[in-house]
């Protein structure tokens, strides 16, 4: 189980043995447990990533202060109508980028809260290429990789990941949400059964 996300050049201590345990010869699943000096890190929702296991995943590396930031709207809405199908969507606040993610945790929190009504999980600030890369992102990128490389191009790439822990595919920041939902729709359970009123 991996149990948590946490700040920015944090990967650095951690081994991505533990992301391998389950399925050494490839990075297609999450396992084991992340720890950082001995601590889990905390997600700024309060939540472990070990809590969406068997869950299919949308994981976003997202900022506050990015052309794409309107894409919070759609992935609020994916969220809000495949939740109870077993969908959870993760957002990593990310600065790498033209320095488009400059607030504190807590400042994060309320702008994504007040400005586009966010309540998916959001965890805490991460890097996401380079040698500070977070292990979560380090074994992301190689099992979807993008030309000319792995490495993540700007905010708002979008991995998907199915309910066993497989990447399925990776999109651009330019992909709009919207435009996952058939992609989507094939991870998830199915939709609860009506029963017919007498």
């Amino acid at each position: 189980v991996v149990a948590l996300i946490g700040e920015s050049g944090s990967g650095k201590s951690v081994t991505l043995r533990t992301l391998l345990r389950l399925h050494p010869e490839r990075r297609t699943r999450i396992g084991g447990e992340v720890r950082v000096a001995g601590q889990d890190l905390l997600a700024l929702s309060g939540r472990q990533l070990a809590d969406y296991r068997g869950k299919a995943l949308l994981i976003v590396n997202v900022a506050s202060k990015c052309g794409f930031t309107p894409q919070y709207t759609g992935l609020e809405k994916l969220w809000q109508d495949y939740r109870e199908r077993g969908l959870v969507v993760l957002g990593f606040p990310c600065d790498q980028f033209g320095n488009q993610e400059p607030g504190s945790e807590e400042e994060i929190k309320n702008f994504c809260s007040l400005t586009y009504e966010v309540d998916f999980p959001m965890f805490a600030k991460v890097d996401v290429n380079g040698h500070g890369a977070h292990p979560l992102f380090a074994w992301l990128r190689p099992d979807a990789p993008a030309p000319p490389g792995d490495a993540i191009e700007w905010n708002f790439t979008k991995f998907l990941v199915d309910r066993e822990g497989r990447v399925v595919r990776r999109y651009p920041p330019k992909v709009e949400p919207s435009a996952i939902e058939g992609d989507l729709l094939a991870l998830l359970l199915p939709p609860p059964r009506v029963t017919p009123q007498d």
